[in-house]
């Protein structure tokens, strides 16, 4: 007989940890590679504040489903985009390193990329647009209490806007209504119905 606690499985939640202390860029460097190879393990840099983060199963589901319904629509409308993924935006001199969850060039390739997403389970302790806005990533979505924010920049700030300057056809509440749908097939044909309409 199978012991009762063999058959459950726990998947990590979501955390997120701020280190104590002022890093510089050199110890930043260190913390890096000595974690470098811990999966599943993120790791942002902000004028000196460290941050570690976990990515619990609930954040990896928002994320890819987003960017398969948000793909979606770029094909459909016949958009042109270079999917970037996480793929880590880093300076010295600009103090910052992070990830995000997911980002694209549209149209195509440029300094970095036009749209930057992130999803946000738990609140983080680092300033969310300070760090987009020191590699001037135009457009930033964040996914939080199961709804999404856009935020452009404009004159070097972040102002928060009902659409997408990028995707200005794109009903962001359907978007979200889909990514929040219980099967990924009937999310699919609901939002591609949605926007044929």
């Amino acid at each position: 007989m199978i012991p009762q606690t063999l058959n459950k499985i726990t998947t990590l939640q979501e955390q997120r940890f701020l280190l104590p202390g002022h890093y510089t860029w050199e110890k930043f460097d260190k913390l890096e590679a000595l974690t470098a190879d811990a999966p599943g393990l993120r790791i942002t840099y902000l004028d000196g504040c460290v941050e570690f983060m976990t990515l619990g199963e609930q954040h990896e589901i928002i994320k890819s489903i987003l960017a398969i319904l948000l793909e979606t629509y770029f094909f459909e409308i016949g958009l042109n985009f270079i999917p970037v993924g996480s793929a880590t935006r880093r300076a010295k001199e600009k103090g910052a390193s992070f990830e995000p969850d997911e980002s694209y060039y549209i149209g195509e390739k440029k300094e970095n990329p036009d749209l930057a997403i992130e999803i946000n389970i738990t609140s983080g302790s680092i300033d969310k647009l300070e760090k987009y806005k020191r590699f001037q990533i135009p457009e930033v979505w964040f996914w939080e209490n199961n709804q999404l924010s856009v935020y452009h920049l404009t004159n070097d700030n972040y102002e928060q806007i009902p659409e997408s300057r990028f995707l200005p056809e794109l009903d962001i509440s359907l978007l979200a209504r889909c990514v929040l749908m219980p099967s990924i097939i009937e999310a699919r044909t609901e939002f591609i119905k949605g926007i044929r309409q």
